[in-house]
C-alpha cells in the first residue's frame, strides 16, 4: 500500500522551488532501511500581503477598522460598479501588459476618469455614514440589538398570522389559526370558513405534495423588504 501525506505549510514566494527540490530529494532518498513509498502532496499558502508585495512591490497600510468602513460606504454607493470603472475582470484579460506599472498606465488612459469619480461616491456615503455615527449611542445599539434578537426573531417565526390577517382585512372576514387536529392535515388557518394553507413559492413546483392538503394556498416569497404574497386561489 502506498501511503500518503498531506503537508501543509507557509513558504515565501522566492523560496518555493528550493523548497520542492528539498521535497523531491527527500522523497527520493533511500537509506538502509527502506521505507515504504510515500506519495506527497504539498499544499502551499501564500498570503495575500505577499501577493501584493510580490506583484505589485508595495502592501499598503491601513488603519483598523477603516477598511471596513470603507466597504461598507462603497457597497453603499456602488462606488466600483461596473458603470463607474468598468467591468474590471473583462478588463485585465483585454489589457496586454503583464506587468503591474504596464496594467495600471493601460486601465487609466483608458478610464481616465474612473478612480476619481469612484472616490467621489464613496467618499460621499463616508461622510453620510459619519454623520449616522453621530446619532448612534448605547441607548440606540440596544433598541438595534432588541429589534434584532427578539422582534425579528418573532416576526421570522410568526409571519403567517400577518398573512392570514393581511388577507382576511382584504376579504372583509375573520381569521383564526387552526387547531393542532387541522394542523396535522396541512392547514396553518381559516379565513372565514375557508381553510388554508400557507407555503413559499417553491412550493408550487411540487404539486404531488398538495394532494392531501384540503385548503386554498397562499404562497409568500421573502425578500429584503418583506414578503410578497400570492393569494390568487382565495381572491379572484
Amino acid at each position: 500500500m502506498v501511503a500518503q501525506s498531506v503537508r501543509i505549510v507557509t513558504i515565501p514566494l522566492r523560496a518555493v522551488s528550493s523548497a520542492a527540490e528539498h521535497c523531491i530529494h527527500i522523497a527520493g532518498a533511500i537509506g538502509s532501511n527502506p521505507i515504504p513509498p510515500t506519495n506527497f502532496i504539498m499544499i502551499i499558502k501564500i498570503k495575500n500581503e505577499e501577493l501584493a508585495k510580490e506583484l505589485i512591490g508595495e502592501v499598503k497600510e491601513f488603519p483598523r477598522y477603516t477598511t471596513q468602513i470603507i466597504n461598507l460606504a462603497n457597497q453603499n454607493s456602488q462606488g466600483t460598479r461596473p458603470r463607474v470603472v468598468g467591468q474590471l475582470s473583462e478588463l485585465i484579460k483585454e489589457c496586454p501588459e503583464k506587468t503591474y506599472e504596464g496594467w495600471k498606465s493601460w486601465y487609466l488612459t483608458k478610464y481616465p476618469e474612473a478612480i476619481g469619480n469612484a472616490t467621489e461616491r464613496v467618499n460621499e456615503m463616508i461622510n453620510n455614514l459619519k454623520d449616522a455615527i453621530l446619532k448612534i449611542d448605547k441607548k440606540m445599539v440596544k433598541r438595534w440589538v432588541e429589534d434584532l434578537v427578539l422582534e425579528k426573531t418573532f416576526i421570522g417565526l410568526r409571519f403567517q398570522e400577518a398573512i392570514l390577517k393581511k388577507i382576511a382585512v382584504i376579504k372583509k372576514e375573520n381569521y383564526r389559526f387552526s387547531t393542532p387536529k387541522e394542523e396535522s392535515r396541512g392547514i396553518d388557518g381559516f379565513i372565514g370558513e375557508t381553510p388554508i394553507s400557507i407555503k413559499p413559492t417553491t412550493y408550487k413546483t411540487k404539486n404531488y405534495l398538495r394532494e392531501n392538503i384540503e385548503a386554498k394556498v397562499i404562497y409568500y416569497d421573502k425578500t429584503k423588504t418583506g414578503l410578497v404574497i400570492d393569494a390568487s386561489e382565495l381572491i379572484k
